[in-house]
């Protein structure tokens, strides 16, 4: 393959352009941070960090695309391409050799609603290349999301990124979502020219995080998800002579290899894609976490599509390697730009990314290893705190209690209280938070009221309990366990758990769940987590070798994961743990398992002999800081 070569230039201003920009860059200090705000230890810790505000001057006035660019792979198969590069003002690129940002994509990089190039990063100094993943936009093959083959290109794409004209050979990943994931993929080959990576918003575990939520289709994000790259891989974005029999290729493909049988088959539960196992372990990253060994940063959201496995990333990382957290109050759409910053101290993700990639790419020394470990959105204090790691160090497990009074107390039940019975029925749940959570924040842009107070669904579908309006500030962060003794009318249930924190004038604001098939209530005790004595987050196989049926009308625990979140419910305000037996759409049973779990009733029992409970990780009050 022929190299790419930088546009044609005038010599002598290019020199003055660059003589310029190197005089510029040492006396901005090469990029450090303003000393009256930096702060921090340069340890990496981030035991004595905070934030800081960091920026440079840019090194060229604009930036150029060259596309048409093809990377063939092993076995034939051309991926498109486009590189981003430094140019003067009148368009013309600038010499190299740059450090490079590559982002590989599902969506197509030559729609611009869905940017894969950052131009604020190449006006800085660094090559762009976006590059669309086989079988999507215009690249070659077939579709098959993170695959085997799949990421077998991501380790030819990043070689080939390293060795051009304009390369000096240091590689950076940055991007969100699909973009993200195919980092993590990526980092896990280990290519000597892989220097750091930027995740915004990615996945941990597909099945867990996602897919097969708690056994259950995910009905609400994947048909979405799968709809918009094929969707996306139909526009001819870029002319070329090519464009139309690759789009007929990825048609057919969807339609007959990948995309629509793997849809049927997860409605349907046939071809064992409904159980977790090797094919879902394949596009895991938290599979692959421990051979990532680049410095990382992870972007996460507090009501993001991977609520779940943005801090388990960060958590299996940093055993390995420089990391960072940051999580804020996102679905998917504004955790992928970052939405609402800068705040509380805490920058842009284009100035942190740009602090990043200065740090690990150039060589500047900015003090990126310094800033926080964790940072995170409270809800309830409505800003950011900090902190060193994440579970929180503080964290200690506090029971509460699900009382047949229908109160939530931190004392146990006594014997012969009330239970009580909620319909077992597929639906409940259209009304929610969670319904906008897991559109991708889609339909939360409706602005409907229901989508951010959950009072309508309750009264009408759930079973609520809820705690006394609390005396003093109640502050928890990290996952949370449900302990439910339950009883169904069937052989399986679907059971949902919602935790809000319900404000002074009684509006009830979803702050995370869980949901379980009840048959996969099997929980593997040495992969799941453990708070000073007691389990906080159950790990269940969800493999058809693991399934329990229930016994009709027999009382049994289940164990419920429900999502790490980070809450602070206030003075004067209450906590409410409503449960039901659905989360449409964010779970349907698929068609095989959808008679036993949509017909009869669900008991749910708070007794002494059966004491419903949720398991709470509780930080004191005095421990949240700030940015």
């Amino acid at each position: 393959m022929t190299p790419l070569r930088p546009a044609k230039h005038s010599p002598r201003l290019l020199a003055t352009l660059w003589a310029a920009s190197s005089l510029l860059l040492a006396a901005c200090g090469s990029g450090t941070p303003d000393a009256a705000t930096g702060g921090g230890d340069e340890t990496g810790s981030g035991s004595k960090s905070a934030w800081f505000t960091y920026s440079r001057a840019e090194e060229a006035p604009g930036t150029v695309a060259i596309g048409g660019l093809k990377i063939t792979m092993r076995d034939g198969v051309q991926l498109s391409a486009t590189v981003g590069l430094p140019a003067d003002a009148d368009g013309n690129a600038l010499p190299g050799p740059f450090p490079v940002i590559l982002t590989q994509t599902g969506y197509n990089k030559s729609i611009p609603a869905i940017p894969a190039t950052n131009a604020s990063l190449v006006r800085h100094g660094y090559a762009h290349v976006s590059v669309d993943v086989r079988g999507t936009g215009l690249s070659g093959g077939s579709w098959e999301a993170f695959g085997e083959t799949e990421q077998g290109d991501y380790l030819e794409t990043i070689d080939w990124a390293a060795k051009q004209s304009w390369s000096n050979g240091k590689v950076g990943t940055w991007g969100a979502s699909f973009m993200a994931i195919t980092q993590m993929f990526t980092a896990a080959h280990q290519h000597p020219a892989h220097k750091a990576m930027f995740a915004i918003v990615p996945m941990g575990d597909a099945y867990r995080d996602i897919v097969f939520t708690g056994g259950q289709v995910n009905v609400g994000f994947i048909p979405l998800w799968m709809g918009l790259v094929t969707g996306l891989g139909l526009i001819p974005a870029e002319p070329d002579p090519s464009v139309p029999l690759v789009l007929v290729d990825h048609l057919t493909s969807a339609l007959t290899n990948f995309q629509v049988p793997l849809i049927a088959q997860s409605f349907l539960g046939t071809g064992g894609v409904n159980y977790d196992s090797a094919f879902w372990r394949t596009r895991s990253p938290l599979e692959y976490s421990d051979r990532i060994k680049v410095p990382t940063f992870i972007v996460g959201g507090l009501n993001d599509i991977f609520q779940r496995g943005e801090p388990l990333l960060y958590e299996a990382i940093k055993k390995n390697a420089t990391s960072k957290l940051l999580i804020g109050p996102w679905q998917h759409l504004g955790g992928s730009s970052g939405e609402g910053l800068p705040r509380d101290n805490v920058p842009d993700l284009d100035s942190i990314a740009l602090m990043w990639f200065d740090r690990y790419l150039k060589g500047i020394g900015n003090r990126a290893e310094s800033v926080p470990n964790v940072t995170q959105y409270l809800w309830g204090e409505e800003r950011y705190s900090t902190a060193t790691d994440w579970p929180h160090p503080q964290a200690r497990p506090e029971r509460w209690y699900l009382r047949g009074d229908q109160s939530l107390t931190q004392a146990a039940p006594a014997a012969g209280e009330a239970s009580r019975v909620g319909l077992q029925q597929p639906l409940n749940g259209i009304c929610s938070t969670s319904t906008s959570q897991w559109t991708a924040g889609l339909l939360g842009a409706t602005q409907i009221p229901c989508f951010s107070d959950n009072r309508v669904n309750e009264a009408l579908l759930e079973l609520s309990y809820t705690s006394a309006p609390m005396t003093e500030d109640y502050y928890f962060n990290g996952p949370i366990e449900a302990d439910l003794w339950i009883s169904s009318t069937g052989t399986d249930a679907g059971v949902l758990v919602r935790l809000t924190e319900v404000s002074e004038d009684g509006a009830s604001h979803e702050r995370s769940n869980g949901i379980l098939t009840a048959s996969f209530r099997a929980v593997d005790e040495g992969r799941s987590r453990v708070l000073k004595g007691q389990r906080i987050q159950p790990w269940h196989a969800y493999t058809e070798a693991s399934k329990q049926p229930l016994v009709a009308g027999e009382p049994t625990l289940l164990p419920i994961e429900i999502f790490p979140t980070s809450v602070v419910i206030k003075k004067g305000s209450r906590l409410r743990i409503t449960v039901s037996g659905s989360d449409f759409p964010h779970g349907l049973p698929p068609v095989t398992d959808l008679v036993d779990q949509a017909l009869g009733l669900i008991t749910f029992y708070s007794d002494a002999d059966h004491p419903s409970s949720v398991v709470l990780p509780v930080v004191p009050v005095s421990a949240i800081t700030r940015p």
